[in-house]
């Protein structure tokens, strides 16, 4: 006793987040988050899936089987391996069509680190399904909370600095996931997220390339790692979730709203956001306004397009000129010029031929997108004008997709559907999204694990 209460006195941030790993194993959750849990799982089973022959995918796991390493975590429509490597491969799959859940606070994506980790970990431990459940809530919170705080908190301070939130607080929330179901108790789990935080890293840049979600995948493994390490007698430092800590070495002028760890007493879960767009969330409001003018256009030909967009579209978004379709999907001009040509801006919108199509393109030369200080992420505005002199405008207020409007479980469903079946079939798809809509019950791990073995 002494010692956990040396620990958290001396480092009481990182006192906290390891105390709530402890309790959360046996707390009674909101019905809310648990059911925000089963949704997150759905939402990250469908654009895994979706995106199991993915390029960056391939290459992953081409180099993660090449390992040759043998264990019982499944592999998302592939054989088994150790939980580090399956996790790996997964959380890449998961984050490869950007169209996985986000944290509107600016922690990033939390379902590709969390579900990864704590998949894995329950199919190689055989472990019930509330185990898991609340394993993966645990590490949601703790992601949310040390990558959040919402456009001055510590996600968005982030990427304004060129790094990927998901691949810094997500390896913490990942080894947060790890250490609850490995069963580390305070100082071991204060190990394993030194062990996290020294690892930390993940460049913006990479977005439009392999790297972005290659960053989902590698904090999934990371996790994994800082908690085997741990429990193999690792010792990492305490500090690095103190204020000098790794937040220091990251934002060094120390410019940031630091959210308070108020773990268990409210629910970041609950605020989860989905995406109805397979680009990057910045985009969805532009993409939500350009869809809604599209019906009026009424053949009249565009002059010029102005869109007013949050500053931090611009900052992850902002390509005027993307050449690939990995880099289209983070250019909000390409999206909105996109959806004003009447796409919906699915995965299928994100391909070599739309990034060639004709008409996008030169529609593309004609938008301009501005950031305004004071809009909130989830608004847009945009002007038309068109040669005739007319002019049209249109906003969104909140972006559908968002805690404040947000996706029913129907509309869930139906993008789980059509990411799914292609490669699982009707009935198994149907079967898979019930499994993980109940995800509570007992037998469901197993099932849900069952209907991921594949041959990819």
């Amino acid at each position: 006793m002494a010692d956990r209460q040396t620990l958290s006195e001396i480092y009481p941030r990182t006192g906290q987040l390891v105390r709530f790993i402890q309790r959360a194993r046996t707390l009674a959750f909101p019905h809310h988050v648990v059911l925000e849990a089963k949704r997150a799982l759905i939402d990250y089973l469908g654009v895994a899936i979706g995106a199991v022959t993915d390029p960056a995918v391939s290459a992953v796991r081409q180099v993660a089987l090449g390992w040759q390493a043998a264990g019982r975590a499944q592999i998302i429509l592939g054989g088994q391996t150790t939980p580090a490597l399956a996790a790996l491969i997964n959380g890449t799959m998961a984050h490869a069509a950007d169209f996985d859940d986000t944290h509107p606070g600016g922690a990033g994506h939390p379902s590709g680190p969390c579900w990864s980790t704590a998949l894995a970990l329950g199919q190689a431990q055989n472990l019930t399904e509330q185990q898991v459940l609340a394993a993966f809530i645990t590490g949601y919170e703790i992601m949310a909370r040390l990558g959040g705080g919402g456009t001055q908190g510590i996600g968005r301070n982030l990427q304004r600095r060129g790094f990927h939130p998901t691949a810094i607080a997500g390896r913490a929330g990942a080894t947060a996931v790890a250490a609850s179901l490995s069963g580390l108790d305070e100082t071991a789990s204060a190990n394993a997220l030194g062990a996290a935080a020294t690892m930390m890293g993940g460049l913006m840049k990479s977005s439009g390339t392999h790297g972005k979600p290659f960053h989902a995948g590698k904090a999934a493994m990371d996790g994994i790692m800082a908690a085997e390490l741990a429990q193999s007698g690792f010792i990492a430092a305490h500090h690095f979730y103190e204020p000098e800590g790794w937040l220091k070495s990251f934002i060094q002028s120390g410019d940031v709203d630091v959210p308070l760890l108020d773990l268990g007493e409210t629910w970041e879960l609950s605020s989860n956001g989905y995406k109805r767009y397979a680009s990057c969330r910045g985009t969805h409001a532009a993409i939500e306004t350009a869809q809604g003018l599209f019906p009026e256009l009424n053949g009249r030909h565009i002059a010029h397009v102005q869109a007013y967009v949050h500053p931090m579209c611009m900052i992850n978004a902002g390509n005027p000129r993307p050449r690939t379709p990995l880099e289209t999907k983070f250019s909000v001009q390409h999206c909105i010029a996109l959806a004003l040509c009447g796409f919906p801006l699915g995965e299928q919108d994100f391909t070599g031929g739309k990034t060639a199509d004709p008409q996008a393109r030169a529609l593309l030369k004609k938008v301009v997108a501005q950031a305004v200080e004071g809009q909130a992420p989830h608004e847009s505005v945009i002007e038309i004008s068109f040669t005739n002199g007319e002019q049209l405008r249109g906003e969104t207020k909140v972006v559908r997709g968002h805690a404040l409007n947000p996706l029913s479980l129907d509309e869930l469903h139906d993008k789980f559907s059509r990411l799914t079946v292609p490669a699982l079939g009707s009935a198994n798809s149907e079967r898979l999204f019930h499994t993980a809509a109940n995800f509570e019950q007992p037998g469901a791990l197993r099932t849900l694990t069952a209907l991921l073995v594949g041959r990819h």
